[in-house]
């Protein structure tokens, strides 16, 4: 579902990606580990389209990012770590916009916000600007409008940051319920407690570079991963 070959990207001298490259499949829950700084920002941005790598190739579900990013990006949904939306916009204006630009036809619209606004106790909030909105309000909204047009890979950067527990469950449940109708989910945590708990899959990233990468078990054995990324942090 998504495929990074060899992906690279400099900031004057220093290279925040070193030839990275991962697979994530349809089904996989896939964990991006890292300190601050590692590189994993710039990863998520550039298998968004958001930043242009130096070299390197993004695919989505089979369609290259730098060719196609119009294809690319219409099977993925992206929620940032600190999401940036249109506050002079009502949440249901901004679900609505959102909508449009993705083609949700009405009916089906319709019945996910209510689906969604509902699990996330947001519903009578829509009507409100989003200027007025908490931070884990905001990024509430950011899930519901990434969810609206049923995307075949989720990326989020940080998403458990800003929700309560419930909220956070929620959250979980509904990457469960993606990837079991066949989408992907990459997401970067510093939480390793609900990365080990939830990811299939998981890849450690320092100073731009891919140190361990694979299924829970393969990268963490019988130890915690907290103790593997803490081990693997010191030898590099």
């Amino acid at each position: 579902m998504l495929n990074i070959e060899h992906l690279t990207k400099t900031y004057g001298e220093k290279k925040a990606v070193d030839d990275l490259s991962l697979h994530i499949a349809p089904g996989e829950i896939y964990g991006f580990i890292g300190h601050n700084g590692a590189g994993k920002t710039t990863t998520i941005k550039a298998c968004c389209g958001i930043l242009q790598s130096d070299s390197g190739e993004v695919y989505i579900d089979g369609v290259s990012v730098k060719e196609n990013p119009i294809a690319a990006k219409a099977k993925l949904a992206y929620i940032p770590d600190n999401p940036d939306l249109y506050e002079f916009m009502t949440g249901i204006q901004f679900l609505n916009f959102i909508g449009d630009v993705f083609g949700v036809s009405a009916e089906d619209r319709q019945a996910r916000i209510r689906k969604y606004a509902d699990l996330f106790e947001l519903t009578n909030d829509l009507a409100q600007p989003i200027s007025a909105y908490s931070h884990g309000m905001k990024q509430k909204l950011a899930v519901i409008s990434a969810l609206l047009h049923e995307p075949k890979l989720l990326i989020m950067d940080e998403p458990f940051v800003g929700l309560d527990p419930k909220a956070s469950h929620i959250l979980k449940e509904l990457m469960r319920e993606l990837c079991k109708n066949g989408g992907a989910i990459f997401f970067s945590t510093h939480v390793l407690e609900v990365a080990e708990k939830l990811c299939d899959k998981v890849a450690i990233i320092k100073g731009g570079k891919l140190i361990k990468s694979g299924t829970m078990e393969e990268v963490k054995g019988d130890a915690s991963l907290e103790n593997v990324f803490l081990e693997l942090e010191g030898e590099q």
